[in-house]
């Protein structure tokens, strides 16, 4: 109990946060960039990517660049449709969108691209859309990376839960198949549930409680995201729980709220998605389309990245580079 207290302590103490000769064809290119939910603190990093990457191509290129952030408070596909009609109605040359639903959403990449506004999307995909490009992890890779982590911790043995997310975001479900194709592998590793709740801290948080009040015999969780360990009304709850029943955990994502968790050993090992790049690398992406004239590869992959307590120094100097505040200085210090 004392270790959950002193992880408590620390999370109070966190905030949240190539070139080219090639001349630029226009001097003057918006952006909108529609995430799944602002509600979700993953998209605020990709916002943050964003809008530096525009900051400096602005002044690189000397066009004016412009993100209009239209992502929904609260995950909605259909919010996310109206967002992207909104955008080519307010005049956005291209739209860098993570679809909630890919279905859902498809048909109004494909109009906006028909009124000649360029779409790319990030994180999770429409591949059957005429967006010009994707960027993000192989999710069927991650999902893969996180049960194997977690069969290690388990040693192989035990009843597991899978924290899965939006059961109708496509990039969600492969990483869900690609953790039941890895634990079927393990002859001792049963899933028992795999959960489904609203992104938000609260919401996951309150999913997980639930199931380890009515899992008695659970061993672990494979969480395809991070959403329970960040900072919510939940986390003194979260972590006196984790901690009591000594579950092992492996889960996507790795930001200041989620660190502690990984230095106090109640998360084994976060795979970080370098979340700060959908949007630097969207919007450097859509640069070279759109104003230099460039090719842009249709897939580029994203590597995730492993955080134990042994690599916990260099990601965290990792987010203070990219603008993360109030990461501890302890962390920032370790090797």
């Amino acid at each position: 109990m004392r270790r959950a207290a002193s992880l408590i302590a620390v999370l109070s103490c966190l905030g949240a946060t190539g070139s080219s000769q090639a001349q630029p064809s226009r001097r003057e290119l918006k952006i909108a960039l529609i995430a799944k939910s602002s509600a979700n603190f993953v998209f605020i990093a990709a916002r943050r990517g964003a809008e530096d990457a525009a900051r400096s191509l602005s002044r690189k290129h000397g066009v004016r660049i412009e993100v209009a952030w239209l992502t929904p408070p609260r995950e909605d596909a259909g919010a996310q449709a109206r967002a992207v009609e909104q955008a080519v109605r307010e005049g956005a040359h291209a739209v860098l969108v993570a679809c909630s639903d890919a279905d859902k959403l498809t048909p109004s990449l494909d109009a906006a691209v028909d009124k000649g506004v360029a779409v790319m999307t990030f994180d999770s995909d429409a591949p059957a859309s005429k967006r010009f490009a994707f960027y993000g992890s192989d999710d069927g890779d991650l999902g893969e990376k996180v049960m194997t982590d977690l069969a290690g911790q388990l040693g192989g043995r035990g009843r597991i839960a899978v924290l899965a997310g939006n059961p109708d975001a496509p990039n969600l479900r492969v990483r869900v198949e690609a953790v039941r194709r890895t634990a079927a592998r393990h002859k001792g590793i049963e899933i028992v549930e795999v959960v489904h709740h609203v992104e938000t801290p609260q919401a996951a948080a309150a999913a997980v409680l639930k199931v380890n009040a009515a899992r008695r015999g659970l061993a672990g969780w494979a969480m395809v995201g991070g959403w329970p360990l960040f900072r919510s009304s939940q986390t003194p709850a979260l972590l006196e729980d984790l901690e009591r029943r000594g579950l092992k955990v492996v889960a996507v994502d790795a930001l200041p709220d989620q660190l502690p968790y990984v230095e106090h050993g109640v998360v084994a090992v976060l795979w970080a998605q370098p979340i700060y790049l959908w949007g630097k690398v969207g919007v450097e992406s859509i640069v070279d389309r759109l104003v230099l004239g460039k090719r842009v590869p249709e897939r580029m992959r994203m590597e995730p990245v492993c955080v134990r307590r042994e690599t916990l120094g260099s990601w965290a100097r990792q987010l203070k580079g990219w603008g993360f505040a109030g990461i501890p200085q302890e962390y920032l210090a370790l090797p």
